[in-house]
């Protein structure tokens, strides 16, 4: 090639024929050929890139070591404090369920004397209206059916009035201390209700953190909860610490209470007592007396009885009819609560709130409004009833009794005071 090269200086020129241009093809040219020193430099490039990428796989190698060490350590600490923490929560909930326990009997001990304390007023109210009221208005009664110059206010209708407002404050006083009774054994119970319920939030709190306690990483039946909100509450620990302790000490002032109130009673059974005693005593040593215009008195009650007993029925009525009410309302209110269900289901987009939702809540809102109105009348009608109940059977007692001093209308008076007998209770 170079000797031919070097013979043929000029190119020989062919004439080419303008109609066979067409059918000329083209040649690539040939490959384009590199020097020595830029095969060198490739290499050594390519050299440089391998060890580059060696030693950036030697540092992430170095880095994923340190990682897994750090992470380790990381997961071993927080599992130690977690641990700690558990262990530190165990022993306050403990704590807190031995002094909820220990405050439980506590009240315990106080209802059942409260209990006691109730059966004694009720013993003495009972007494005291069947017995002393009873008799004691029978002489008054008996006094009051003297006719003509006999009809005088003497020494013994003015110590009869005096032992009947005597007995009637006593009743009085009994059946508001009852009544206080009653309240204080009914917040005694509702602080031991509380405390149970703590006491059972309590004991499931302990089984479930004494379980976390002894899970270990290698424990079979662990979970990953991937997506989902772990935190159960927004509730802090100042808040659950100040609801315990609300508890307790509101447990603990009506323990208090509860004692003093006890206290308040036995001194108030012992005075009572001696005051009837004493004023019984002042009655027998001049009572003589008959009863009479009994049947004017027991006329009204039972007048009173009567629209008392009517007013019940028709309330009774009214409480049947807005019960029914209400039970109907139940009706409307279920189906906007499964409207509102249906279409809390809707998807994406579409799960927005619309005309439909905003007057499915506002229905909501106004059954529920209806509903509260309703139930507040009840609340009334029923304690109405209860009053008028109650009303009913006091007017019934004082009825009895004005019946049975009828009844011994020619009885002397002497006879019914040898039947009213003083005792504590």
């Amino acid at each position: 090639m170079a000797g031919l090269s070097s013979t043929v200086k000029y190119p020989m020129k062919f004439p080419v024929m303008p109609d066979r241009l067409d059918n000329l093809q083209l040649i690539p040219p040939p490959p384009s050929r590199f020097t020595l020193s830029e095969w060198y430099l490739n290499n050594a490039s390519r050299y440089r890139a391998a060890d580059d990428q060696q030693q950036l796989a030697d540092r992430v190698l170095e880095e994923g070591s340190r990682m897994r060490d750090e992470t380790e350590e990381l997961v071993k600490t927080n599992k130690s404090e977690v641990d700690h923490r558990i262990e530190e929560k165990l022993k306050n909930l403990q704590y807190r369920q031995h002094e909820l326990n220990k405050q439980r009997k506590h009240l315990c001990v106080e209802i059942d004397a409260l209990e006691t304390y109730m059966d004694r007023m009720y013993d003495c109210l009972d007494h005291l209206r069947k017995k002393l009221i009873e008799n004691c208005k029978r002489c008054i009664n008996l006094r009051e059916g003297r006719l003509g110059i006999d009809l005088v206010f003497d020494d013994v209708d003015r110590e009869l009035s005096k032992e009947f407002e005597l007995l009637k404050g006593v009743e009085a006083m009994l059946t508001r201390m009852q009544e206080q009774a009653k309240e204080q054994i009914r917040q005694l119970k509702a602080s031991r209700h509380y405390i149970d319920r703590e006491l059972h939030d309590l004991d499931a709190a302990i089984k479930i953190d004494e379980a976390n306690r002894d899970l270990r990483e290698s424990s079979l039946n662990l979970s990953l909860y991937q997506g989902h909100q772990l935190h159960s509450s927004d509730i802090a620990q100042a808040e659950t610490d100040m609801y315990s302790q609300m508890n307790m000490e509101q447990s603990a002032k009506r323990v208090n209470d509860a004692r003093m109130l006890k206290s308040y009673i036995d001194t108030l059974l012992t005075q009572l007592y001696e005051d009837s005693c004493q004023q019984g005593n002042a009655v027998n040593e001049s009572f003589r007396r008959r009863i009479d215009e009994i049947k004017e008195a027991k006329t009204k009650l039972e007048q009173r009885h009567h629209e008392t007993a009517r007013q019940a029925n028709e309330m009774t009525r009214n409480i049947t009819a807005l019960q029914k009410a209400i039970q109907e309302k139940e009706g409307f209110m279920a189906l906007a609560h499964t409207r509102l269900g249906n279409r809390a289901q809707r998807l994406r987009m579409e799960l927005c709130r619309d005309d439909v939702e905003t007057s499915l809540t506002a229905e909501v809102m106004q059954i529920q409004a209806a509903v509260t109105e309703l139930q507040n009348q009840l609340a009334h009608a029923e304690a109405s009833l209860r009053y008028l109940l109650k009303m009913q059977i006091q007017l019934e007692e004082d009825i009895n009794v004005k019946t049975n001093s009828l009844k011994i209308d020619e009885v002397e008076c002497l006879t019914v005071r040898d039947a009213m007998d003083y005792h504590k209770y």
